[in-house]
This record gives structure tokens, sequence and C-alpha cells, in this order.
């Protein structure tokens, strides 16, 4: 039986479905991501797994524990941080490590967590001092104090420098190679690929695709993406019909999705090309600022959705 198992979940808020129908399975072992924009319905999923919160619809079980009949259960056996870590004022990195530990039958030691999450110079500091990345480590910490077979996280590396973020990658990888099952949400694409063995992509409460990053990319954005931009805009249309272009997204910036980009970037920097916007001279506004980059999960989302992760 997997580690989690859910079928057709359903949570409603009046007239709005944050969930709509949601089933995946993760199994023992697995990093497994929940990737979408702000509203998607990923916290809520997560929610509904920890028995945090009731589901209107469908069913799910984490360790084979059916979450609305034995939630008490459940939370005896899982790890859950939540985007916000709320403790007690005047609490002490130390201290918050002994009364989180202090609330489950049987935990680790204080002095085995703080070792493995490097707060052991920060053992007398007050939580409310503690930078943010800090404070990331203190939660991912307080949330395995009871040695959990499974651990939820929720966008642990918002917020965070990337300095910060790449600490926090370092600390979830090494959960995982303690034989821990996990569970993370994200909207940053490059945290979901390098941390997660699958990712479902997740929009307006729906899963619209679910398999390990490398998959999907080749399934939903494959090739090479251009990215420019230009000044006085381009004519969309004329840019599509180049030989070689798969896809055109106008924005702020110009994304060209294309399997033969020596071909399409020889089109694209000849200043005479009719796609290209004209200044007040009548003159052709060339392009700036050119990238270069493979698929990613960001392409895979907007090939799906027609948005962006973080919109």
């Amino acid at each position: 039986m997997p580690v989690i198992l859910a079928t057709d979940l359903v949570k409603r808020y009046g007239d709005l479905i944050a969930v709509n129908g949601i089933s995946f399975s993760v199994e023992s072992g697995e990093v497994f991501g929940m990737l979408g924009p702000n509203g998607a319905g990923k916290t809520t999923t997560m929610e509904m797994l920890e028995g945090l919160r009731q589901p209107d619809g469908g069913s799910a079980t984490v360790l084979g524990v059916d979450v609305v009949r034995e939630a008490r259960a459940i939370k005896a056996r899982i790890g859950v941080q939540l985007q916000a870590t709320a403790l007690p004022p005047l609490t002490k990195v130390r201290e918050a490590v002994d009364l989180f530990g202090a609330l489950y039958p049987s935990s680790r030691p204080t002095d085995e967590v703080m070792k493995e999450f490097d707060l052991e110079e920060k053992a007398s500091t007050y939580a409310s001092d503690l930078s943010g990345g800090q404070m990331q480590r203190l939660s991912i910490a307080l949330a395995l104090v009871n040695d959990p077979d499974v651990v939820f996280l929720d966008e642990p590396t918002t917020g965070l420098d990337p300095q910060a973020r790449l600490n926090i990658w370092d600390v979830i990888e090494g959960v995982r190679s303690r034989g821990k099952t996990v569970v993370l949400t994200s909207h940053y694409m490059e945290e979901a690929e390098r941390l997660c063995s699958r990712v479902a992509v997740i929009d307006h409460g729906r899963i619209v695709a679910l398999d390990t990053p490398a998959n999907l990319i080749t399934a939903h954005a494959p090739g090479t993406t251009i990215e420019f931009e230009a000044a006085h805009g381009v004519h969309e249309a004329a840019l599509a019909r180049i030989a070689g272009v798969d896809r055109v997204v106008v924005g702020g910036r110009v994304e060209v999705s294309t399997r033969v980009p020596e071909l399409v970037l020889r089109e694209l920097l000849d200043p005479h090309a009719d796609w290209l916007g004209r200044d007040d001279a009548g003159a052709a506004a060339g392009i700036r600022d050119l990238r270069v980059r493979q698929g990613t999960l960001e392409d895979v989302f907007i090939a799906l959705t027609g948005r962006s992760l973080r919109t």
C-alpha cells in the first residue's frame, strides 16, 4: 500500500472549490512535490492529508490510516512544517525543541536534532531573533522531533534569499537520505526539479499533470526557450510563423519555444525581420537581453495552463 493515497479529494469554501477531485499516491521514501501558483489548492490538499481539515468529498489514507476517522493517530506519526511557525513569546531555540518533543509519546534527543539542523550555536537564542533561513531550519527540526515516517513541508523556502534557500534544500535532502517520505509544496520550479522524485502540477484545484520532472519537461516543454525584450513590441502572428517556432508567449518578455534553436536564432537576429516592432522613425527596434535555456517546469506549467507558476 502507498504511504499516501488520495482519491477524489474535494474541499469547498462556500462557492469556491479549493480542491476539485484530486487523486494521487506517494510511495515510501519518495519526495513528492505539489507545484502551482498561490491559490491553486496545494496547502488545502496538504491540510486534509494532515488531518487539519476535513474533506467535503473523496477519501485519503496516510500510512494506511484514514485521515478523517483516525486523524489523531495520523498526527502522532507525521511531521508538519506550516508556512508560518508561531512559538510562545521569548522561547529559545533549545526550549522550542524540548517543548515539541514533550508533546509526543516518544521523540528524538534534543541534542541530536539540534546537531542535525545546525542549530547548536543558536540554542540560547530567542526564536524571534533568528534569520529567515535559521527559522525555517528550526521549523523543519520541530517537524522531525518525533522521528515521523512522513514529513509535510509547506513552501519551506518562500521568502528566503538564494543562499538560505540552498541551505534548506540541503536539509531536505538530508531528511530524504534518512529514508523519510517527504511531501512538499512549492511555486519554485528549480526547487521541485532538484528535490522531487515526482511532481503534481496543480491549477485551480485540479492536478493537470503528474510525473517525474524530467518526464514532464520532455512531454510538455521539450526543446529550447529563447527569451528576449523588444522595446517597441513584436508582431506576434509573424513571429509565430517563423520556421521552427513551436510557441510564442508575449508578456513583459517575449518567449519563443523551439526544437531547432540555431535556425530560429538566425531569423530572430535578422534586423530586417518583419516580426519586429518599429520605433517612431519607422526603424526596426532590435531585440535585447537575449537568453537561451532548456525547458523547465515553469515552461511545463505555461504549456498546460497558459500562465506563470507565480501568477
